[in-house]
């Protein structure tokens, strides 16, 4: 495994600056926002497409402090009711996957989308439930008739430009937020589709991560892998449960928060994820991602970097000598 990191929270840094500062403190692979949610501060896809020399550039960077690409990240929402919302997701998306073709990176990192509940929606719409029926209709719609389709036909495009690895984030307020959906929409289009595995998610939803780990690993689904921790606050969720749609910045009323890795859990919750992922075959990026409301971008990437560093496993398994 490699320790690496998604660079959005050094998005006030020049793009060197920030490698330098990541490189210096043991990060070997760097996962970088190029469009959508996480913005453009280190990598305009479009941009680099156009210009060789600015393409150049930014790898004779990365060369210089020795990280490599885990993904380019361009999480959105493609199948957003809203054309015009929607094609902005999908340009920087396209971006996305061309950019990877070029530079030899093999994982891209985005949402599954969620449509609208039906053709005259202008917003999304999450069901959560399958009753009154009006639910389970909206369902249907939005995998039959949106989900499944458009990503078929996006899975072929990444496939044709040597992208075989689309990583969707298990989120709620998207189609895909758990392991049964992830699986239900790689099924339903292809092996192209695997996750993004963030646990910071499925805890609060009353998920066990190395459950959904061994679940996900059997069909060798996991290509990426999100380190960032969620506290749940018990008070909160006793009296109002997990669904919270308070500001992230409530953190006093919420019913659980994000927090930097070691900061939701201790070592040994930690140590059993990396050990399930090492069990399911999975050996690749382990990615920071901060948000945690409580700590600058700074020290929360040299606190979760400096946890990490005792947590993860970095080599091989080597023989068995005993057995």
């Amino acid at each position: 495994m490699k320790l690496g990191t998604l660079t959005v929270a050094l998005g006030d840094l020049p793009f060197e600056e920030a490698c330098s500062f990541l490189a210096q403190r043991g990060v070997q692979m760097v996962e970088i926002g190029c469009g959508g949610f996480p913005g453009k501060a280190h990598c305009d896809a479009e941009e680099l497409l156009e210009n060789e020399g600015k393409r150049q550039a930014f790898v004779d960077t990365l060369k210089k402090y020795n990280l490599e690409i885990s993904a380019l990240s361009s999480h959105g929402n493609m199948v957003h009711p809203d054309k015009a919302v929607a094609e902005r997701f999908e340009k920087d998306f396209t971006n996305a996957i061309l950019l990877a073709e070029k530079l030899n990176v093999p994982v891209v990192n985005t949402f599954s989308g969620c449509p609208g509940g039906s053709r005259e929606d202008r917003t999304p719409n999450w069901v959560t439930c399958p009753w009154p029926d009006d639910f389970s209709e909206i369902l249907e719609y939005q995998w039959n008739e949106v989900l499944v389709p458009y990503w078929k036909k996006k899975a072929a495009f990444a496939r044709e430009h040597g992208v075989n690895k689309i990583a969707l984030e298990l989120h709620p307020g998207f189609c895909v937020y758990n392991t049964k959906t992830l699986l239900r929409l790689r099924r339903e289009v292809g092996p192209e589709i695997g996750a993004n595995f963030d646990p910071s998610h499925l805890i609060w939803q009353g998920m066990d991560p190395c459950v959904a780990i061994r679940e996900l690993g059997r069909e060798g689904a996991i290509y990426h892998f999100h380190a960032k921790d969620t506290k749940i606050d018990a008070v909160n969720t006793r009296v109002n449960g997990v669904l919270d749609t308070t500001h992230y910045g409530q953190e006093l009323e919420r019913s659980w928060i994000f927090r930097t890795v070691g900061y939701g859990h201790g070592e040994d919750y930690w140590r059993d994820i990396i050990s399930q992922l090492r069990m399911v075959g999975y050996d690749y990026a382990i990615s920071i991602e901060h948000e945690d409301g409580l700590m600058s971008g700074r020290e929360g990437l040299e606190k979760a970097i400096s946890f990490l560093k005792n947590v993860l496993i970095y080599e091989d398994r080597g023989a068995m000598y005993w057995a």
